[in-house]
């Protein structure tokens, strides 16, 4: 009796690892922003073509690259999307893991914007890259004057005229993604990081304390001021269609999409559109990323094709599609070297 139940197990495992390696169907994993994109491609491929219509999952940047460098085998995902380029670290994980062909596909570009109701009552609100930092930071300067001080103590603004008396007396409520997100690695290094290197006391401290975190100093607050949400950005929309005093984090291709209840507020006195975002002036941009596990284009035939509708001009182009949803293409040579170097299998390099 016992060993006839062995030989079930060992059937059942033989027919797993079989289906296993069987798939044809492609999966996706990764970045929320880029979710949307990914998801009208995976349509459009399993309604125009013979191919099953591939799985795609928002796991965040992070939680998606975790997967996708777990391993080679046809049991990790595809592809990977990404709001950030992948890190040396993460990359590392990648090779120890003998996932070591890899290509970097570059999609377009985005702006990291911060949104409020239509309905909120400060509609002219506008904030600079340094309020910013200072209303989401886990650690401020303690003079409150020119904000430079001359040691940093826990964020103390409660409210957004704490930090300056020509904003709003209303309190700091914002959501925002998570950890695992790369919208939020993104925020981090293009607000957090980059104003805090234009302060001494960060830089100060660094050198007093030889604490490698002030270097680059990218802590956010975690006392409720700050709230994470989530990889689902509607479930921010929803938020802040409730909460009118609140505020939002999140790519911009979910405000145009809910432009209609949502209201961006403008940094250092620019607005994000898609001009701002592609010329690099709006000062929150930056580039859109999915990668490919190149050793699963010979298992899956629908692989190919999703990535090639995905960088196809009728997608990615001026007019195309996913510019409609909010995606900001990139120049038309720049498209075009990338398709080379897809189908050249170019390798991501530490």
């Amino acid at each position: 009796m016992k060993i006839w139940k062995l030989v079930k197990i060992l059937i059942f495992m033989l027919i797993f690892i079989s289906n296993v390696n069987a798939r044809e169907q492609v999966r996706i994993v990764g970045s929320s922003t880029i979710y949307p994109f990914s998801s009208i491609v995976a349509e459009e491929l399993g309604a125009t073509t013979k191919y099953s219509t591939p799985i795609v999952e928002s796991t965040g940047s992070g939680g998606g690259m975790k997967l996708f460098c777990a391993g080679n085998g046809l049991n990790t995902p595809d592809i990977t999307n990404s709001s950030r380029q992948i890190k040396s670290s993460e990359l590392e994980v990648c090779h120890q893991n003998n996932v070591k062909d890899i290509t970097e596909v570059k999609i377009g570009f985005d702006g990291i914007v911060f949104v409020h109701s239509q309905k909120a009552k400060n509609q002219n609100m506008k904030l600079t890259i340094k309020q910013l930092m200072l209303a989401v930071a886990k650690e401020v300067p303690n003079n409150q004057g020119d904000n430079q001080g001359n040691k940093l103590i826990k964020n103390p603004y409660k409210k957004w005229s704490d930090i300056d008396p020509t904003l709003p007396n209303q309190k700091i409520v914002i959501y925002g993604p998570p950890k695992s997100s790369g919208t939020r690695d993104a925020f981090e290094d293009m607000v957090l990081k980059h104003q805090s290197k234009k302060m001494s006391v960060y830089t100060d401290v660094y050198k007093k304390t030889n604490n490698k975190r002030y270097k680059a100093y990218k802590l956010i607050r975690t006392d409720g001021a700050y709230i994470p949400s989530g990889e689902n950005d509607n479930l921010i929309v929803a938020k802040l269609n409730k909460n009118k005093t609140a505020f939002g984090i999140f790519g911009y291709s979910f405000l145009m999409e809910n432009e209609d209840s949502l209201k961006s507020i403008s940094i250092d006195g620019i607005s994000p559109t898609p001009s701002s975002i592609s010329d690099g002036t709006y000062p929150i941009s930056r580039t859109l990323f999915f990668y490919t596990k190149n050793s699963h284009f010979k298992s899956l035939p629908a692989m190919e094709q999703y990535v090639k509708m995905f960088l196809s001009e009728d997608m990615l182009g001026d007019e195309g599609i996913l510019g409609e949803l909010g995606l900001i293409s990139l120049p038309q040579d720049i498209r075009s070297t990338i398709r080379d170097d897809v189908q050249k299998r170019v390798n991501v390099k530490f």
